[in-house]
């Protein structure tokens, strides 16, 4: 079963453009990279050479004598004379790119040669994706691509953009969704939080119509997460980056879920855990979100990157981190707000950066003021605070109504609730956050 997903509709375009360029698919193991891949060039080519940098080393060797195409073409076919390559005809798809990232280094050259379409992806660190963008800038194209979205969920479980743009319509309006849409929003929202977005996962529910074994197929990927750290984490201390990533369930679910260091390891400091940090966010497996240093734009340099929070890329993760008493709670009472509400921030956290969002957090230094989120339109800064129950915080009309802080005028509150709007706070069912930056682009 092939789950629609965002990246076929760029793939389309990327093949129709004829000046198209070597193409490199980023993202985290087990997103559906490969499968997207392979339904995209079903069809539009007589042949698919197919290589997977990881499971088969021989094709390491395939640079042996140099970068250019023909070399590489010429070894591929002495290594396999199975695989047929025609001109104009033939997709080449490194896969497991992290496993081998020199082979990057000959994009420049399928570029210039032309004859070839190129396809790589990987699960690319920091380090990789700098290396690979000095030998290669000008030559090849990037997307970044995560487990599924509510969207792509919502695809899976057969429905189309009609009831998407509908959503859209009654947020732009602030027309409130009726009893039935709200009932029907939650509980397929309810599903995707208790899934996440892996498309194993996903598709073995829609197979068996039921949650039985998601968990224990959550807990294997996490443990290939977990290998992959032991594996690929070249050039950063191992012990500390897999303290780091098993300790953020346990870290969001305190109530001041600020990641604190010195709780994995005392008298730990941030200069030693940073590069264990960047590896998990640049390896697509973690979600950073920095203190900003004052509530005010610009953002990017706005923060201190030594107060953050992390989250997992994927709820389904997160869930499959929890105890079982939690986890009992949640599948049986549907009670999000388990761990302190955990799961609330982590939903919200995951929804941002699914649509292109970098996270951001404020705290003041005396801890009278902090708000969970914040994204810009053109001209203003716009707080988000993330919220089971009905009351606004005195936090967000503060930022609304001081005159302390000028970029900001009104502000998004995300919870149970329906669509609204009162003292210029507009508020969003949970399940909408998708659609939030679809909401703010026309706005000032």
């Amino acid at each position: 079963m092939y789950l629609r997903r965002k990246v076929d509709g760029f793939l389309a375009e990327w093949k129709e453009n004829p000046k198209h360029k070597p193409l490199v698919i980023h993202g985290a193991r087990d997103i559906g990279k490969r499968e997207s891949i392979r339904h995209f060039a079903e069809g539009r080519y007589r042949h698919i050479v197919e290589i997977n940098l990881a499971k088969e080393e021989k094709y390491h060797t395939i640079i042996n004598d140099g970068y250019a195409a023909e070399a590489i073409i010429k070894h591929i076919t002495l290594l396999d004379p199975a695989k047929q390559l025609s001109e104009g005809e033939t997709l080449i798809f490194f896969d497991e790119l992290q496993a081998f990232p020199p082979i990057a280094t000959a994009l420049k050259a399928f570029d210039i040669d032309g004859r070839f379409d190129v396809i790589c992806s990987g699960a690319l660190t920091r380090y990789d994706a700098i290396k690979i963008e000095s030998i290669s800038v000008g030559y090849k194209s990037d997307y970044t691509m995560h487990s599924l979205d509510f969207e792509e969920f919502l695809w899976a479980k057969g429905y189309d953009e009609s009831v998407v743009d509908e959503l859209l319509i009654h947020m732009q309006e602030l027309k409130p969704l009726s009893s039935v849409q709200m009932d029907i929003f939650e509980s397929l929202f309810f599903e995707y939080v208790l899934l996440g977005g892996m498309p194993e996962v996903i598709t073995q529910y829609l197979v068996s119509n039921t949650f039985t074994g998601s968990i224990k197929l959550q807990r294997r990927l996490l443990s290939t997460y977990e290998g992959d750290i032991r594996t690929y984490a070249q050039g950063v201390d191992r012990k500390r980056t897999l303290k780091v990533f098993n300790a953020i369930a346990a870290q969001l679910g305190e109530k001041n879920k600020k990641f604190t260091l010195s709780r994995l390891e005392h008298g730990a400091r941030f200069k030693d855990y940073r590069d264990s940090i960047e590896w998990l966010v640049q390896a697509g497996m973690v979600n950073i979100s920095y203190c900003l240093e004052h509530p005010e734009l610009p953002l990017k340099g706005n923060y201190d990157p030594t107060k953050y929070k992390l989250y997992l890329s994927d709820t389904g993760l997160l869930v499959s981190m929890l105890d079982d008493e939690a986890q009992d709670d949640l599948r049986t009472n549907r009670n999000l707000s388990v761990c302190n509400g955990a799961l609330y921030e982590q939903i919200v956290a995951e929804a941002l950066v699914k649509s292109g969002y970098a996270l951001c957090y404020y705290k003041r230094p005396d801890s009278t003021l902090e708000q969970d989120f914040f994204v810009r339109t053109m001209n203003s800064l716009v707080p988000i605070e993330v919220r089971e129950t009905s009351p606004k915080t005195k936090a967000l009309k503060t930022f609304i109504q001081s005159d302390s802080y000028p970029d900001i005028s009104w502000g998004i509150k995300l919870g149970k609730g329906n669509i609204g709007l009162a003292d210029d706070i507009y508020t969003f069912p949970y399940f909408c956050t998708f659609l939030l930056k679809r909401y703010l682009k026309d706005r000032a």
